[in-house]
């Protein structure tokens, strides 16, 4: 019985989180000679938390077996479908030292539906506490680009990242080191600055181990909250990415003018294979809150522009190295986001705009065009989302949301107008 008590005592703390846990431990009465040997050793996990999140969801799309970038493909024969879109379940340790200053953190979070379970996070990251101004992040991590991939599924309003990360930068994380400037004295105006810069491998998790000894090099400097007045806040950031994967074709595809119309022209010199297919890509965001008297109004925006690599009907970075000719085009993208609170922060309504441009040399028109190579990876996409969110409590929220995607029109066949591809969904999240 005695065993059995001091079971539930040590399961009751290490599931609660890390305030929860403190306050379990001190309530133990260390005055017993019995519960205080279990006090000490409860004492050492009191920098433990566990969190996750669970995102059940219906959805429906205007036709079957669409392509989407609202949690996945459709099925052949589907346009309805129940899933578990994300389950997270993710352990935080944090170390101090004996003056109470960070010294270490370690995450590990792992990801688990119907579809099979997957790591996402699995790091750790070392303090500096001469300055208060430094740390090291070695692991699997998101990659430091943009607000958007930085931005939790758990917290983020639209069911979805944008269409653009998702084909760039899949899974968001990749394995890598990483080093962090932030003023942690919070003694000044340099504490709203906050500088991430690293190198990874490049694949992430769409890719069981590298395939290349390509590294990219990826940073951002960000602006945090700043307090423009009483009731405005503003934040920005800009990132930088610089990298690339190893061409394994000799024939590669690049943008060129030939009598005046832009189409793909084709290097086979044998010299292509081995060296660098380039993604290079930069962002700019910014993200503005204003409370008021109706809760609070938030807009952000955030753009990329860049090179791109990939294949010949795909603009998606590669998982795997493709033995197919490769090809380089100019792209840009854009998120935008509107959340108003309607009276409290318990219900949002939120706009989202989405745009991609795989190819912004050509028109809607050349694709299609006998001679100029270009497919429908070189269309560009329009997705408008438009949401209502209620947050029951801060365990469980309700979204209801709708994507209405447009395709510029072509001269492809299959895309002279815009496809059939809107999708609804219905999700509700548990949190602990």
């Amino acid at each position: 019985m005695r065993f059995m008590k001091k079971l539930i005592v040590v399961i009751l703390i290490f599931v609660s989180c890390s305030a929860r846990s403190q306050f379990l431990v001190e309530m133990l009465d260390t005055t017993h000679n019995e519960k205080k040997g279990l006090y000490l050793n409860l004492k050492k996990s009191d920098h433990i938390k566990f969190s996750g999140y669970m995102q059940p969801q219906f959805q429906v799309a205007t036709a079957k077996g669409i392509d989407s970038y609202s949690g996945g493909d459709f099925p052949a024969n589907v346009n309805n479908r129940f899933m578990l879109r994300r389950g997270r379940i993710r352990i935080d340790y944090e170390g101090y030292t004996d003056n109470n200053k960070p010294s270490l953190q370690f995450v590990f979070q792992f990801d688990g539906t119907e579809r099979g379970v997957a790591i996402r996070d699995f790091w750790g990251r070392v303090y500096e506490n001469k300055f208060e101004m430094f740390a090291f992040t070695a692991g699997m991590f998101a990659r430091p680009f943009g607000y958007e991939i930085n931005f939790s599924s758990s917290d983020r309003e639209s069911p979805e990242r944008g269409r653009v990360s998702q084909m760039f930068m899949r899974t968001e994380r990749d394995l890598g080191a990483m080093v962090t400037l932030e003023d942690r004295k919070k003694s000044n105006w340099f504490h709203y600055l906050k500088v991430d810069a690293g190198f990874f491998n490049g694949q992430g998790l769409t890719s069981p181990a590298d395939f290349d000894s390509y590294k990219d090099f990826i940073a951002r400097a960000a602006m945090k909250p700043f307090p423009v007045s009483k009731n405005v806040s503003l934040s920005a950031g800009l990132s930088f990415f610089q990298g690339g994967f190893i061409q394994t074709n000799k024939a590669v595809y690049e943008m060129a003018t030939v009598n005046g119309v832009n189409i793909f022209t084709v290097d086979s010199s044998e010299s292509n294979i081995g060296k660098k297919a380039p993604r290079r890509y930069r962002g700019a965001d910014a993200q503005v809150k204003m409370k008021h008297g109706w809760g609070s109004t938030e807009l952000r925006g955030e753009y990329w522009f860049g090179t791109q690599s990939s294949t010949k009907n795909n603009t998606e970075t590669p998982a795997l190295p493709v033995n197919e000719p490769h090809y380089i085009r100019k792209f840009d993208a854009v998120f935008f986001y509107i959340v108003q609170d309607i009276v409290n922060d318990k219900n949002q309504l939120v706009f989202k705009f989405d745009w991609y441009d795989p190819n912004t040399a050509i028109k809607g028109s050349d694709i299609g065009k006998a001679g100029t190579n270009f497919t429908q990876a070189d269309i560009k996409y329009n997705t408008y989302g438009l949401g209502y969110l209620h947050h029951f409590n801060d365990n469980l929220k309700l979204v209801l949301w709708y994507d209405h995607v447009k395709n510029e029109s072509t001269s492809l066949t299959g895309y002279t107008s815009d496809i059939d591809d809107d999708v609804f969904t219905c999700r509700l999240q548990f949190r602990f």
